[in-house]
C-alpha cells in the first residue's frame, strides 16, 4: 500500500511540519487511511481499542448515553485532530467509555495500537501534539460538566434564541452568543449543534433559524 502523501498530511496536521523525516515517513508507512460515511458508528462504549484514527476530512462526534436514552455530547472532532478517548485507551488499556459516530462523511488516517504507542514513545512533537489535545479536551468537559451541572445552559440558550430573534432568525455568531450567556463558543456550539440534530434550529454561517423551540 503506498503510503499517503507527506506534504497532504502536514498540511492538515501542521504540528508536524518540524517533525523528523524518518520519523514521518514510518508514521505514515503505518497509516491505514479508512473512509466513513455520515452516521456510520465508529466505537460503542465497552469497545476494545485498536488504534487511533488521524482525523483529514469530515467530522465525528463523541457522545454519552444515559440510561433513560438520553445523549450528551462530550465534543467533536474535526480535520487536523484525534481522539483522546482513544489515546487515554490504547495508554490505560482500558476499553472505550463513550460512543463514536460520524457526523459529516470523511477519512481518516489509522494507526493499530502496538504502532501508535511505539510512534509516541518516539516523538516529543507526537507527544505535544497527544497532550495538548487532552488538555483542550479536558477543559472543554469541565465546561459541560459545569453547564449541565450548576448552569442549564441549554435552558438558558433556548430562553436567549426566542427573547433575541425576530421572525425566527437569529444573526448572532456562536461567539457573540457565548459573549452574551457568559459561557465559552465550544459550549454554545456543542448545544446548538444538538438543537440542530433534533431539528429543532437550522444553523449557518452567523445565523440561527429557530424551527421549533
Amino acid at each position: 500500500m503506498t503510503p499517503y502523501p507527506a506534504e497532504d498530511f502536514i498540511s492538515v496536521f501542521p504540528v508536524f511540519k518540524n517533525e523528523d523525516k524518518q520519523y514521518l515517513e514510518r508514521l505514515l508507512a503505518v497509516m491505514i487511511p479508512k473512509q466513513f460515511n455520515q452516521g456510520d458508528p465508529l466505537y460503542f462504549e465497552g469497545d476494545r481499542c485498536q488504534g487511533i484514527g488521524f482525523l483529514i476530512s469530515g467530522e465525528i462526534r463523541v457522545y454519552k448515553v444515559g440510561e433513560s436514552g438520553r445523549e450528551i455530547t462530550l465534543y467533536e472532532i474535526f480535520p487536523g485532530e484525534t481522539c483522546i478517548l482513544n489515546a487515554s485507551c490504547l495508554l490505560s488499556n482500558q476499553p472505550y467509555p463513550a460512543n463514536a459516530n460520524g457526523i459529516a462523511a470523511g477519512t481518516m488516517l489509522f494507526v493499530p495500537d502496538h504502532r501508535f504507542l511505539k510512534l509516541m514513545a518516539a516523538s516529543d512533537i507526537m507527544r505535544t501534539f497527544v497532550f495538548s489535545l487532552f488538555s483542550r479536551r479536558f477543559n472543554e468537559i469541565i465546561e459541560l460538566l459545569e453547564e449541565v451541572t450548576f448552569g442549564k445552559m441549554n435552558e438558558r440558550l433556548e430562553e436567549y434564541l426566542i427573547e433575541k430573534s425576530a421572525n425566527d432568525i437569529l444573526p448572532y455568531s456562536h461567539q457573540k452568543i457565548a459573549y452574551d450567556l457568559g459561557t465559552s463558543r465550544e459550549v454554545i456550539s456543542r448545544l446548538l449543534k444538538d438543537l440542530e440534530r433534533k431539528g429543532r434550529v437550522a444553523l449557518s454561517r452567523n445565523q440561527v433559524k429557530i424551527i421549533s423551540i
